[in-house]
């Protein structure tokens, strides 16, 4: 309905009630605090880079524990969680869980350790069993790996690649090394792969026969088993291994038991949340030995409540003043029920610049109409309807973004159930296919009003007409917004000429038989009006190029940007043209809908073909109205934004972020009094 007006507010106040102060306004939430005050050798802007990245650690604490209570005992999810929203927390409980704050941030940090643990618990169990699967081969091996020999022999102990036997290997040793002997070797395991050796030679052919054997590919064990024998050392190995297991599975049962205190961490979450957005306002404050400075912007219409709360409990200095005219002042809407569930659209889009209307009352009752037009079937629009309107009621303690989504998908559902009655789309013609296959009879729901698909140049003119309605209503309030500045010049050559301009070509074309014709029309404007039309149109047209360029005090340079201004008329037609997308959605959503019912016709009157009816009628159905509601949202926000939002609006403005509650889990109580 409107822009709230917005109050400039100083607050003066002691610096020790600054905590108490900020405290307050957060949970108010009406307070935008702004950082525009200039330091002088009194007052000061405090550093709070130290405390911010504290709080900082902190949040990414609590965050990597409730992540960590969420992979070993994961929260039961539904569906509709989303709808539940947060839970709210009176404000003594906030207090005193609050109190509670460095206990809660020690069990942070205790399940953080626990976790650690159990990472290092898994790195070294996958070490061990690295060891203990090297180790294996060796188990039957009587001397410890890194046996070197004796004074007199040298052992060596390795791998051959290939499965040999022990005839193969003093073969192919004694072919390398004829002169060599006494040479002993035991193959203690082998498999396809490897063939694990032992072999004790004289010290004095050492280096020779390790050579030959380096040449048929041996290789040292890559593990060690000490001054023990493998076996032993796999032993001690599963010992080791045994007991992190066990420290593994202590930890991970210590952490299923801080389960229970989840929700504590919630809230040690959304109170650092809280003094996190508090520091980041902090920083905009002035400060002195004693006293501290708060300068922003509050709505007016809150200014009572704010103001008498923190003058009955603080020593304070309230200033209000007006805003200047060149200010940027934050923007804060409040519409009706009604209307108020479009301002997620115009979020997206931008918010209303300095001088320019709240466009949510006209766009909303356009954005419901265009968006029926375009899925215009009447069961979709009852889905969506009953759909919405049930979760709406059920869940009381929904989020407010949420709520007015819903809200709007609801008053788009009833758009569209109507669209769907006039044209006759109840899914598509589910009653005459289903009559005619079933029951060989034929039935079919008539159109209050007509069918598109029969008729689809009606339906295409229907839409240009919505289409001029559309574009022609956001002139009306370029004009309304031109008159409230006083720019009355403006309102006449910016509104009032194209007014003159196309709607007087518009009813010079009606007037004329081949463009009825053309889009077959059953009436005709007389010649008459036709002809007065044009001669108020070509009035127009003069003044558009007379007037286009009137920032320019050359003559000539205003002519031209004039004749460029008068070319918009093209803009105009190729916006009336853009609203045959109205047509080609609203005949998409019905013809897909027919062809899934003759799909699921196809299996004839029988018990299978019904079972196949129902099959594709659920799955088709469910696709098309997901992929035509998506359609219907996209082109719906297409017109708004650039036909519609082209003839007078900007945006451009800043929306209102007041010091709030803005939390992840829990909301205070006192938020939905204050905020």
């Amino acid at each position: 309905m409107a822009i709230l007006p917005m109050k400039r507010i100083h607050i003066y106040a002691l610096l020790k009630d600054r905590k108490r102060i900020m405290e307050m306004l957060q949970r108010f939430g009406t307070v935008q605090i702004e950082d525009n005050l200039e330091e002088d050798e009194i007052f000061l802007k405090k550093d709070i880079s130290g405390e911010k990245q504290k709080v900082e650690r902190d949040l990414t604490l609590v965050s990597q524990a409730l992540d960590i209570l969420e992979s070993h005992v994961p929260e039961p999810k539904s569906i509709l969680d989303t709808l539940n929203g947060r839970r709210e927390l009176s404000v003594e409980d906030f207090e005193r869980l609050g109190s509670k704050q460095d206990d809660i941030r020690k069990m942070a940090e205790h399940i953080k350790d626990l976790d650690r643990t159990i990472a290092e618990c898994k790195s070294e169990i996958h070490k061990i069993n690295t060891q203990i699967e090297a180790l294996s081969p060796w188990s039957s091996l009587d001397i410890p790996l890194q046996f070197q020999g004796t004074r007199s022999t040298c052992a060596l102990t390795g791998t051959l690649p290939g499965e040999l036997s022990l005839e193969n290997i003093l073969d192919k040793l004694a072919d390398m090394l004829p002169d060599a002997d006494e040479i002993h070797a035991d193959i203690i395991s082998s498999g396809k792969d490897q063939t694990h050796i032992f072999l004790l030679c004289p010290r004095h052919n050492a280096s020779a026969v390790e050579g030959a054997l380096r040449s048929m590919g041996f290789a040292r064990p890559p593990v060690s088993s000490g001054n023990i024998i493998p076996a032993e050392q796999k032993t001690k190995l599963e010992a080791e291994r045994a007991e992190l297991e066990r420290l593994s599975e202590k930890s991970k049962n210590e952490i299923i038991q801080h389960a229970e205190k989840r929700d504590e961490l919630k809230f040690l979450y959304d109170w650092l949340t809280m003094r996190l957005e508090r520091l980041e306002n902090k920083k905009c404050l002035l400060e002195s030995k004693y006293t501290f400075i708060i300068a922003g912007y509050i709505p007016q219409k809150e200014i009572q409540a704010v103001t008498s709360a923190l003058s009955s409990r603080f020593l304070v200095y309230i200033e209000l003043n007006d805003p200047g005219e060149d200010e940027d002042v934050p923007v804060l809407l409040e519409n009706s029920k009604f209307s108020e569930p479009v301002e997620g659209v115009l979020r997206s889009f931008s918010y209303p610049g300095k001088g320019e209307i709240d466009p949510i009352s006209i766009m909303s009752v356009f954005y419901y109409i265009l968006f029926g037009l375009m899925l215009s079937d009447a069961a979709y629009g009852l889905l969506m309807t009953i759909g919405c309107g049930i979760c709406l009621l059920k869940f009381k303690n929904m989020e407010s973004g949420m709520r007015k989504t819903l809200r709007m998908f609801f008053f788009c559902g009833i758009s569209t159930t109507f669209w769907g009655a006039m044209f006759g789309s109840w899914f598509g013609d589910v009653v005459t296919v289903v009559s005619s296959t079933f029951f060989n009879k034929t039935a079919a729901i008539k159109p209050i009003w007509f069918e598109p698909m029969r008729d689809p140049m009606r339906m295409l003119v229907f839409s240009m007409a919505m289409g001029i309605v559309h574009l022609f209503t956001g002139l009306g309030a370029k004009l309304y917004q031109c008159i409230r500045a006083k720019q009355y010049k403006d309102a006449l050559y910016d509104a009032v000429f194209w007014y003159m301009l196309v709607g007087g070509l518009i009813i010079f074309a009606l007037s004329t038989e081949k463009f009825v014709e053309i889009l077959n029309l059953s009436f005709i404007l007389p010649k008459s009006a036709g002809n007065a039309a044009a001669v108020i149109a070509a009035i127009a047209a003069i003044g558009i190029v007379l007037t286009s360029g009137r920032e320019s005090r050359n003559w000539f340079k205003r002519i031209l940007k004039g004749l460029y201004g008068l070319y918009n008329i093209t803009g105009y037609m190729s916006d009336i043209l853009s609203y045959s997308r109205l047509l080609a959605l609203g005949l998409a959503t019905g013809v897909i809908a027919s062809v899934i019912n003759q799909m699921g016709a196809m299996g004839g009157r029988s018990v299978a073909g019904a079972i196949l009816f129902i099959v594709v009628f659920l799955a088709g159905h469910s696709i098309n109205i997901g992929i035509n509601l998506l359609g219907a949202y996209v082109h719906t926000n297409r017109l708004s934004f650039v036909e519609f939002f082209g003839k007078f609006y900007e945006g451009g403005g800043s929306e209102f972020t007041p010091l709030g509650v803005h939390t992840k889990y829990y909301k205070l109580r006192e938020e939905s009094n204050h905020g």
